[in-house]
């Protein structure tokens, strides 16, 4: 994400000791680095929030083909018992005759 090299971190460290001075350095760079922490946290919770709704996404997509596979399916084996019912319907009327 940044590209920073050793040699700026040792000059930015530097600057830090200068400006901050030595006493209170150590507890800024604890905050800081409790700070960092919390901050790759938030951003895996939010990267395993983001896939989990992604599989959702596809979870419900691949449902609703698979329902609407069903569903043809369903009219196919109705189309296919009517015809029989008729099939029967014939025979039964024939054999009646």
């Amino acid at each position: 994400m940044f590209d920073i090299a050793f040699s700026e971190l040792v000059v930015i460290c530097v600057v830090a000791l200068i400006v901050i001075g030595p006493e209170k350095l150590p507890k800024l760079a604890r905050t800081l680095g409790a700070l960092t922490g919390r901050v790759q946290k938030y951003v895996t919770q939010i990267k395993e929030e983001v896939n989990r709704e992604a599989r959702f996404a596809e979870l419900q997509k691949l449902q609703d083909e698979i329902q609407s596979a069903a569903t043809a399916k369903q009219e196919v084996l109705r189309a296919g018992l009517n015809d029989i019912a008729k099939d029967i319907e014939v025979t039964e009327t024939t054999n009646q005759i």
